[in-house]
C-alpha cells in the first residue's frame, strides 16, 4: 500500500521530506485478522470461505492507500452528525465512553470537595466515580419501586444549599420522570446530568433523551443496544454555546484559533459554570466512528425488536398476578428496552426474588439484578460512608433489590427461547406459590 505523504498537522506547505500522520500502517494481513475476529467461525466450509476472501483482499494491497488519520477525523465527525440527526441536537460529542462524558459534565459544574451530588441508590459505579474521587459528598436518592429509577420526590427531600448536581439514570432504557427533576434543578440553580447509558433512542413526553438535562451521556459499550466496536460514548448538552468547547474538552483543550508565538496551536482552558477547568483526553478512533454511524442507522429497528420481545413477555406474565411485568411505555414514555425489568410481589409469590432467581438458574435462564445499591460497595464505605445509615434513607432500594427485582435479556433470542423464558418464570413462581 502507498503510504500517505503529508499530514496537515505538521506539513504547512509543499515539502520534500514529509511527516506522515500514522506511524505504522495496518496492512492486508492485519485486515484479514480483523475480518477473522469480526466474522468468527470454524470448520472446513468456514475455512474455505475465509481463504476465498483472502484471495480477493490481497488484490487490494497494490491499489489501496491507508488512512492518513486514525482518530478524531471525518469518521468521528460523521458519527457525531448521525447522532445529532437522530437525537435532534447539534452538540453530540463522541468520547471514549460514557464515563468520560460524565467527567466532562462534572468538570463543567466546577465540583469541589464538599459539594453534594445526588445520584440514584441503584445504578452502575461509573455514575458516581468522578465526584467520589474528588471528595464530593454523594447523596443517594431512593428509587421509584415500579421503575427502579430515581424518585423525584426523594430528590426534593435531599436537596441542600450544597447540592450542585442531580444525576438521574434511565435504568434499562426506561426514562426517568424528568419534569419534576428539571423543575427542582431550575428552582435551586442545580445542573442536571442524565446518565443515559442505556437510553439512546428513548423518548420522554415528545423529547429525545439527551435533549432535556444540561448534559446527557450515552454508552456504546459492547453490551449496549448499539456499539462502537466495544467502547464509546456520546455526550450532549443543552448549555447555550458550550458545544464547541465540549469538543475541545475531549482532547486536552487543543486550540488552533490562538497559537502561541512560533507554534501551531495553543492549549486553553474550558469554560465551566463558574470558572474554567482543565480538559482531559477522551478522544476516539475513526474505526469506532465508522462502527457507530453504521449502527445508529439501524437503532430504530433494534429498539422495535426489543420492544416486541418485551411486549410478549409482559403479556405472558399477566397470567400470574404475583408477577409485576415490565411497563412497556406509552405515548409519553418510550423506552429502549435495553433490559427487561421483572419484579414479583413476595407476599403473593410465596417467596422473594432470591428464591425465584435460584429457580431460574436451575432452569438455565440467564438473569441478574443488573445493578446493586451503590452505598454497599467497599469503595464507598472506605471513603467514610455508613452503608447501614444510608440504607435507612433508601427503603425502596433495599426492598426491591433484595426481595423484588431482576433483569431478563431481550435481544438476540429466538421465539423459542423467549417462550421458554416466559414459561420458566411462570413455572418458577407457581412452584414458589405451591411451596416447592
Amino acid at each position: 500500500m502507498t503510504k500517505q505523504t503529508t499530514d496537515f498537522r505538521y506539513n504547512t506547505g509543499a515539502t520534500k521530506v514529509p511527516w506522515a500522520a500514522v506511524g505504522e500502517n495496518y496492512n492486508v494481513h492485519d485486515l484479514m485478522e480483523i475480518i477473522r475476529f469480526l466474522m468468527q467461525g470454524e470448520g472446513k466450509e468456514y475455512d474455505d470461505a475465509l481463504e476465498a476472501v483472502w484471495q480477493q483482499v490481497k488484490k487490494l494491497e497494490p491499489l489501496a492507500t491507508p488512512p492518513g488519520k486514525l482518530s478524531l477525523a471525518s469518521k468521528v465527525e460523521e458519527a457525531e452528525k448521525a447522532c445529532n440527526d437522530y437525537l435532534g441536537t447539534d452538540s453530540s460529542t463522541f468520547v471514549t465512553n460514557a464515563t468520560a462524558g460524565f467527567e466532562i459534565a462534572y468538570k463543567y459544574a466546577n465540583l469541589k470537595a464538599g459539594d453534594e451530588v445526588i445520584v440514584p441508590a441503584i445504578t452502575f459505579v461509573a455514575t458516581m466515580a468522578y465526584p467520589l474521587s474528588i471528595g464530593c459528598k454523594l447523596v443517594f436518592a431512593d428509587v421509584d419501586p415500579r421503575t427502579i429509577n430515581m424518585d423525584p420526590a426523594d430528590v426534593a427531600r435531599k436537596i441542600t444549599d450544597k447540592t450542585k448536581m442531580i444525576v438521574p439514570v434511565h435504568i434499562g432504557g426506561y426514562p426517568v420522570d424528568m419534569d419534576p427533576i428539571m423543575e427542582l434543578a431550575k428552582k435551586h440553580n442545580i445542573l442536571v446530568l442524565e446518565d443515559a447509558a442505556h437510553a439512546f433512542g428513548a423518548m420522554y413526553k415528545g423529547r429525545k433523551i439527551g435533549t432535556i438535562g444540561d448534559f446527557a451521556a450515552f454508552s456504546m459499550h459492547e453490551v449496549k443496544n448499539i456499539t462502537s466496536f466495544g467502547e464509546g460514548g456520546i455526550l450532549t448538552t443543552t448549555v447555550p454555546g458550550f458545544a464547541p468547547d465540549m469538543k475541545r474538552a475531549r482532547f486536552l483543550g487543543l486550540d488552533f484559533t490562538c497559537p502561541i508565538k512560533d507554534w501551531l496551536y495553543n492549549i486553553t482552558p474550558i469554560p465551566g459554570k463558574e470558572k474554567p477547568f482543565v480538559a482531559g483526553n477522551s478522544s476516539t478512533t475513526e474505526i469506532q466512528g465508522l462502527g457507530l454511524t453504521l449502527q445508529v442507522a439501524r437503532n430504530e429497528e433494534i429498539i422495535k425488536i426489543r420492544r416486541d420481545a418485551a411486549a410478549y413477555l409482559t403479556e405472558r406474565f399477566k397470567e400470574n398476578d404475583a408477577i409485576i411485568p415490565q411497563d412497556i411505555g406509552n405515548d409519553d414514555i418510550k423506552p429502549t428496552f435495553h433490559l427487561y425489568l421483572l419484579q414479583i410481589d413476595p407476599a403473593k409469590a410465596g417467596g422473594d426474588v432470591q428464591v425465584l432467581k435460584k429457580k431460574l438458574e436451575e432452569k438455565g435462564v440467564t438473569q441478574i439484578a443488573h445493578f446493586g445499591p451503590l452505598y454497599r460497595f467497599k469503595v464507598v464505605q472506605d471513603m467514610g460512608y455508613d452503608s447501614d445509615e444510608i440504607a435507612k434513607t433508601c427503603p425502596n432500594c433495599e426492598e426491591v433489590f433484595y426481595k423484588r427485582f431482576t433483569h431478563l435479556p431481550l435481544y438476540g433470542l429466538s421465539q423459542e427461547q423467549l417462550e421458554y423464558m416466559a414459561d420458566a418464570v411462570l413455572e418458577s413462581v407457581a412452584e414458589m406459590q405451591a411451596g416447592k
